[in-house]
């Protein structure tokens, strides 16, 4: 048995370093022992700079690093960057490890935040089975794939770290023999080789259908095995700690996507796009539905002559042969009953949007499962259940015919000129984009309200009308093709007033989506949810989202919708326009305000927190994510957006897989049994803390604006200082990084405005300003700091919020980023606002200290903490490579297309090192 502790990372180091020896061998073979030594010259400087810091060392380091010439510096570049491509698995592998040992534990000791540790908790809390069925049946937890970031590494690649990963575990084994470890390791060998000959940049932008199905490859080789294990998990905990009642946990866990659907700024997702996505993504699953029956027809192999089987059961085959199959299709053993019920459910699935022949529904092929599961079962001891078809059965529930539901998204302004050009046509109003909100809103409910439809012919609009009222066509399409499920919620970015919402409802009146019958009678099948961004649109979304449940057109469309309103919020956006702390601190009011208002109005909302994967945009664990929300808000469900970047290394793996959405699903079950309870500690926040912040996001929000939007240099210091316009040429993703390809702050995307930001480890849109807004309350009194500790040991958002706080400051690093300020042409802009940002950076790190009692940052997680540490020491050349490579571009009057590519690889290299990009 492999043995881990807690404060024992050896079998870590090991792996890490049997990576890094394998890693020097291909070294040395392709470049010679020359590259290795300079290799490893560099690595140790950089180490020894990090344990003992010394200026002429220092000066030494960048000039070797700045000696390197081509072919030399490319290979350099590669060497680190793999090298963290390899530290990522060795820690993704003993992640797995500890989660074995567990497993393992003969002790009882139980996994932190398992499905186990929660069940148990609440039976310990003496929850009554009827109060916990009450709580699942309203847990709802919906995770959404983006493409914005895509993954900055190749797919080819990820397969090949896959591979290691595999490798590795396989080495742990306990009964390995001598001759499989000698096997293993020359494979091992082969695949970091592999990984060191590939070429890790893409040579072209990837297609919106490219990152569809670089999307498709996470449920194929992970998700549509995960999704139901998760499930059954919390099945068999409930059955095992309350064993005297019969559990039905419903499925509460999915996965949607809005890889193909996303259109806002992307003119690439087209109707026709969005129409292919949704095609893949039928075949996709059809084919796992066909992989899993040709399966379950080998074990079910049970004849007549040995069980009797149900005659409503063999009357159905006899009569679906008949029906479907035609000659020479039928299972030839006439005794092996579901053998022959087997081969027709596989010919109904092949022919599944090809014929007749095909299931019209989901619901059929599962109805012809169970008549399967209740015959053979019939036969087992009570407490013995096929898990096998189980198992599809809940697949089959949960991913349908349609995989994933696609969510389609686009910007307001698109609705308003599209209705704009529509009224105009049919002599409504000659400008309605002129008019005043209430002049709108009294002219959408007016149409809302008719039945008859307003559109001319579509050939009598522009084309950008066209293709705004072909989205709607296909939706209506999609569902009559794909189910109701395939498509459910169309958001609306930069929702600003409630003739946002009402527009969209018009556009999918004319589709056939939403219906007024003759009789008043309305049909509304899509949700319309508002993305609240910046932090005055957060301000408003109580407002606005008021205004409307206040009109009778929309609350017959809410009851048509189970009087359920989704709710987007922009994490990113938010934090862009006013700092990380003060946005998310305007997140939680706004939950809260919305939240309540809803609940006078007897509607039920689901937040959909848009976080990105890195720190300045949201990013952290899933269950910390949920915690750190109002609690009274858990209980109508949670969505939450899984960005492109942290797809690999949350659901490459099976085991990563299953041990994220485990953590998820049990801190979401454990806080909604709590919070419905009012025993949740967040829930019984304190109005002194609710006060404390009011006044530290106050303070934030003036500091940040004073640089970001009163620093009249701030953008020219950003452009210069980071490799911002090296980043488009990157190839990680199909939309562009600006909106309307426009120079404006107002207009870049907050992906590429972090992305820049970590690149040269200032990451200020993580931490800057948090610092300021802390200090300047805890100074006020000792009573106000004590607060603060308060509030960090007892409040989940808080903790969150401080936690997010250190970690991006210990990721940050001013003396690599001070690098990047030579990039600047006017030095002393460059130096004014560095120095701006190095006191708020000390400010920042000695108010966290204070707060959390911590002698270094992260103390209390010391395993991230030497995660952090392990990999700092080795991005600093990287950065040191990249600034003098920039400036060499930059100041080149030609292009070089072998500059470029080691940019490019160096910003790979530091996304891998500091596994984010945006």
């Amino acid at each position: 048995m492999i043995h881990v502790t807690a404060d024992n990372n050896s079998l870590l180091r090991n792996d890490v370093k049997k990576l890094g020896n394998i890693l020097g061998e291909i070294l040395v073979h392709h470049g010679g022992m020359p590259l290795l030594e300079k290799v490893e010259a560099i690595r140790e400087k950089t180490k020894n700079l990090r344990e003992n810091y010394n200026e002429e060392l220092y000066k030494n380091l960048k000039e070797e690093i700045i000696s390197l010439k081509p072919p030399v510096r490319q290979q350099v570049i590669r060497a680190f960057s793999i090298y963290f491509h390899l530290v990522n698995i060795a820690e993704q592998n003993h992640r797995i490890r500890r989660q074995r040992q567990y497993q393992l534990d003969g002790t009882g000791n139980l996994q932190p935040v398992s499905i186990e540790s929660a069940v148990a908790s609440l039976k310990a809390s003496n929850f009554s089975e009827e109060h916990i069925q009450d709580v699942l049946n309203d847990l709802s937890l919906e995770l959404i794939i983006t493409a914005h970031p895509t993954e900055a590494t190749k797919r080819t690649v990820l397969e090949t770290q896959k591979r290691i990963s595999n490798l590795l575990q396989q080495l742990d084994h306990p009964q390995l023999s001598n001759r499989a470890r000698t096997d293993v390791e020359e494979s091992l060998f082969n695949e970091v080789t592999a990984l060191w000959q590939t070429d890790e940049l893409r040579d072209r932008k990837p297609t919106v259908l490219d990152e569809v199905k670089n999307g498709l490859y996470y449920f194929d080789q992970t998700l549509f095995e995960v999704l139901p294990g998760v499930h059954q998990e919390l099945e068999k905990q409930l059955q095992g700690y309350f064993p005297a009642h019969t559990w039905k946990v419903p499925n509460f866990l999915h996965f949607g996507s809005w890889i193909g659907g996303d259109r806002d700024g992307n003119p690439n997702v087209t109707p026709e796009v969005t129409w292919e996505t949704l095609q893949l993504q039928r075949k996709l699953v059809l084919t796992k539905y066909i992989d899993a029956i040709t399966d379950l027809m080998k074990r079910f192999s049970q004849s007549t002559s040995r069980v009797s089987i149900s005659d409503e059961l063999i009357r159905s085959v006899e009569e679906d042969e008949l029906l479907y199959l035609e000659q020479g299709e039928a299972w030839t053993i006439e005794g092996e009953i579901y053998r022959r019920k087997f081969a027709v459910i596989l010919k109904r699935l092949r022919n599944v949007g090809q014929s007749e022949q095909g299931y019209k529904s989901p619901e059929e092929f599962s109805n012809d499962l169970r008549s399967i599961q209740a015959s053979a079962e019939f036969h087992l001891p009570a407490n013995n259940k096929l898990k096998t078809i189980r198992k599809l059965i809940r697949q089959v529930e949960l991913f349908g015919f349609h995989l994933s539901t696609l969510d389609i998204r686009n910007h307001s302004g698109e609705h308003e000129t599209a209705i704009a050009e529509i009224l105009k046509a049919i002599k409504i109003t000659e400008n309605y984009g002129n008019l005043s909100e209430d002049e709108k809103v009294s002219i959408l409910e007016q149409i809302l309200n008719e039945p008859r439809p307003l559109l001319l012919s579509i050939e009598d609009y522009s084309t950008e009308t066209q293709t705004v009222l072909n989205v709607f066509k296909m939706i209506k399409k999609a569902h009559q093709e794909f189910g109701r499920r395939s498509i459910e919620v169309y958001l609306v970015s930069m929702t600003q007033s409630s003739s946002d919402l009402l527009e969209v409802l018009v556009l999918a009146k004319e589709a056939g989506i939403y219906r007024l019958h003759a009789d008043g009678k309305v049909e509304s099948h899509l949700t319309v949810a508002p993305l609240l961004e910046t932090v005055d649109d957060l301000i408003a979304g109580p407002g606005i989202m008021k205004k409307l449940f206040e009109m009778d057109v929309y609350r017959n469309h809410i009851r048509e919708r189970g009087d359920h309103q989704e709710i987007m919020l922009g994490y990113s956006d938010g934090s862009k326009d006013g700092g990380t702390l003060t946005a998310n601190w305007e997140l939680f009011k706004a939950q809260k305000e919305i939240h309540n208002m809803a609940k006078n109005f007897n509607i039920r909302l689901k937040f959909f927190h848009g976080r990105g994967g890195s720190l300045g945009r949201g990013g952290g664990p899933l269950n910390r994510s949920i915690l750190s929300q109002p609690a009274e808000t858990l209980g109508d469900g949670v969505k939450i957006t899984e960005q492109g970047e942290v797809l690999s290394s949350r659901y490459l793996l099976e085991d990563i897989a299953y041990r994220n959405l485990e953590q998820a699903a049990s801190a979401l079950l454990e806080a909604s049994a709590n919070a419905s309870k009012n025993m949740l500690q967040g829930y019984l926040r304190e109005k002194s803390w609710e006060a404390a912040m009011e006044d530290i996001s106050k303070q934030s929000l003036q500091k940040y604006h004073s640089l970001v939007f009163k620093d009249p240099d701030f953008l020219t210091y950003f452009k210069e200082a980071t490799p911002l316009r090296e980043l488009g040429a990157l190839n990680i993703g199909s939309r562009p990084m600006s909106r309307k390809g426009s120079e404006r702050f107002e207009d870049l995307r907050a992906i590429p405005w972090v992305f820049a930001w970590t690149q040269s480890r200032q990451m200020i849109p993580a931490w800057y300003a948090a610092g300021s807004g802390l200090h300047s309350f805890a100074s006020k009194s000792p009573e106000n700091l004590q607060l603060l500790k308060d509030m960090y040991e007892r409040w989940p958002f808080f903790q969150s919020t401080i936690n997010n706080l250190q970690m991006a400051l210990l990721k940050a690093d001013l003396q690599t980023a001070r690098e990047y300020i030579n990039l600047v042409e006017d030095q002393t802009i460059a130096h004014r606002i560095f120095q701006d940002i190095s006191d708020e950076y000390n400010l920042t790190r000695e108010v966290l200290l204070q707060i959390t009692g911590n002698q270094e940052l992260l103390d209390h997680s010391p395993n991230i903490q030497e995660s952090v540490k392990r990999r700092n020491p080795y991005v600093d050349p990287l950065n040191f490579l990249q600034v003098n490579l920039i400036q060499s571009m930059r100041e080149s009057e030609e292009k070089s297309e072998e500059l470029l590519t080691e940019v490019l690889l160096t910003i790979s290299g530091v996304a891998a090192g500091l596994v984010n990009t945006g």
